[in-house]
């Protein structure tokens, strides 16, 4: 999707369009972008939505509020993996609480798995089965769904009268809690894409750690540290808290000495090397397919 940004006490300076999630190669450039309408600070909410396009419904209650742009994409970072029941969970309870602020929202996207939505009542033994594994933490014993009666855990739910319907189905909470996991500053852990390492930047001041995934631009890099109180990515602290490379390459690795810089530059190189190989095999796969020759593993 899209967000028309804009600054609300400088109107006359224009809007711009910001891809979201925003992609890493375009992150820089998104950044030069806000800043020059003043705006795209590190932690304030400061940038103004003037319009969501193409985005999720439940987005459109942004519009008009003043929000932070790396919680704007670290929320559509998450929304971007969920499947149709994750859409219609989080929608829903998000109608259901009343949740417009993006923190609010960021916690949700952690526990809304919890809840039960119910989108078509047409098959009540696949309503019953999702809301059993939804009070489970998404996983069953295959024995216990054997025995479960599935129409019968559905009729249950639905005569309980927990229900309140929502544009995005009939919402039940089964007592969820919104876990303040996102405290407002510091991203909580998530891979979105092909990562090498996450570097857990420990706090210069009083603020909590968060992990910086590698490969990074500039601007994520400078803006991760921040967030943890370093001013000077030079002198920034930091542990190799998850490591997506070969154990080859992690043992010629030293933590006090290597920059952050340089690590950054090794999992680019790493990353680059994979795009390529990746490109590689699906162009020989391509040649195999239409010369006829060979094998294709």
């Amino acid at each position: 999707m899209e967000a028309v940004l804009s600054n609300s006490d400088h109107p006359e300076f224009g809007e711009v369009t910001i891809p979201l999630p925003i992609p890493r190669e375009q992150y820089d450039h998104c950044i030069e972008l806000v800043n020059a309408l003043e705006i795209g600070s590190v932690v304030a909410p400061d940038c103004h939505v003037s319009e969501i396009c193409k985005g999720w419904p439940v987005f459109y209650r942004l519009e008009g509020m003043q929000v932070n742009l790396d919680e704007l994409d670290y929320l559509a970072k998450r929304l971007d993996s969920f499947d149709d029941g994750e859409a219609a969970q989080f929608q829903g309870m998000a109608h259901k609480l009343g949740l417009s602020k993006i923190k609010d929202l960021i916690n949700l996207t952690f526990c809304c798995q919890k809840a039960t939505v119910i989108t078509d009542f047409s098959d009540l033994e696949k309503i019953g089965r999702e809301h059993y594994m939804n009070l489970n933490g998404g996983c069953a014993r295959t024995e216990d769904l054997e025995a479960l009666d599935g129409t019968e855990t559905a009729y249950l739910l639905i005569d309980s009268g927990a229900g309140t319907v929502t544009p995005y189905g009939v919402a039940y909470d089964n007592s969820m809690k919104l876990e303040p996991l996102y405290n407002g500053r510091q991203f909580p852990e998530y891979l979105y894409d092909n990562s090498s390492m996450g570097l857990k930047i420990v706090p210069a001041e009083n603020q909590a750690p968060e992990l910086l995934w590698l490969p990074a631009s500039e601007q994520q890099i400078r803006r991760t540290l921040l967030r943890a109180g370093w001013q000077d990515p030079d002198h920034a602290d930091y542990t190799i808290d998850v490591f997506l490379l070969q154990k080859e390459a992690g043992r010629i690795l030293n933590e006090k000495r290597d920059s952050l810089h340089s690590l950054n530059a090794m999992c680019g190189a790493i990353a680059k090397l994979e795009q390529k190989e990746n490109v590689e095999i699906i162009r020989n796969a391509k040649v195999q397919e239409i010369t006829g020759n060979g094998k294709v593993e």
